[in-house]
């Protein structure tokens, strides 16, 4: 009998929830910031849109608010919560436009990009 993987565990030790389902978020577009080693973007923050994050991910070069029918992917908009990369995350926090954050639904392996002060700053 093989045993169970291991629960992905969140940024504060406990296990992951999901950050969100309408739209579908996450690297397996599952609902919840799980990663793997391809992942290469670290989509592990769980973030809350705002008009302000999306105005500067577009104007940084990742357009989130256009649909991309082609991929299934609709758009988003102020409230809905997506899976960010994390070094768009802190890129966003330096730049003082970085949206709250859900941290039960914010994968572990996120820290190593943004630290957990940092991270606890934009806690909804």
């Amino acid at each position: 009998m093989r045993p169970e993987p291991d629960k992905p565990i969140n940024v504060l030790g406990g296990e992951l929830i999901e950050c969100g389902r309408d739209p579908v978020t996450g690297y397996f577009r599952d609902g919840f910031c799980n990663t793997c080693d391809a992942d290469m973007g670290n989509h592990t923050v769980c973030a809350i849109m705002t008009d302000e994050f999306l105005a500067f991910s577009k104007y940084v070069g990742n357009d989130l608010t256009t649909p991309r029918p082609e991929f299934g992917f609709e758009g988003l908009m102020a409230g809905d919560h997506w899976c960010l990369c994390a070094a768009r995350f802190l890129q966003a926090h330096d730049e003082g436009c970085a949206p709250r954050v859900v941290l039960q639904a914010t994968h572990g392996r996120a820290l190593e990009v943004v630290s957990l002060e940092v991270l606890r700053l934009y806690a909804a």
